[in-house]
């Protein structure tokens, strides 16, 4: 299994982190979920075939398979964070890196379920929803749509349930 990380697109030009190697790429999709790459001077055709979760990809690539989980950044804060038997909601929601609050959907009080949407933050140019993991309140939002926030900032306070 790959980590894959989207660090910047413009247009065809592609720049990705695979397991912490960073590699420019010019992409041009074709039909049926096939692609033209061309990395350093050589041209690659690539086939993805996409699971029926649609975050598990099949990349098919000179003769080979590989095994690719698309991660958005929470899904990604959420692997690093976890301990090896359950991922288990904190009372402190912190920004997993530098990232812009897009829209706060909860204020003070609210009382949200397991999978509600907190708010939405972008960065690198990827936005990605924060959902919380169990039943819980609201206590204190600390941060406001259009802030800019630093990593590991405290952007929201919970109350978890017993």
């Amino acid at each position: 299994m790959y980590d894959v990380t989207l660090i910047n697109k413009d247009g065809n030009k592609v720049s990705i982190d695979i397991d912490g190697k960073v590699y420019d790429v010019d992409v041009a999709m074709l039909q049926n979920g096939t692609c033209s790459l061309l990395y350093n001077g050589n041209s690659y055709n690539a086939e993805f075939v996409r699971s029926e979760g649609g975050k598990h990809y099949s990349v098919n690539l000179n003769y080979s398979t590989y095994q690719i989980d698309m991660l958005d950044s929470q899904a990604k804060y959420m692997k690093m964070r976890k301990n090896k038997t359950a991922a288990v909601q904190s009372d402190t929601i912190t920004a997993p890196m530098p990232c812009k609050i897009v829209k706060i959907y909860c204020k003070p009080g609210d009382k949200v379920k397991e999978g509600d949407t907190l708010f939405t933050m972008e960065a690198m140019k990827m936005q990605s929803n924060y959902k919380v993991s169990t039943d819980c309140e609201v206590a204190e939002v600390l941060c406001a749509d259009g802030d800019n926030v630093r990593a590991e900032q405290v952007l929201v306070r919970l109350k978890l349930g017993e």
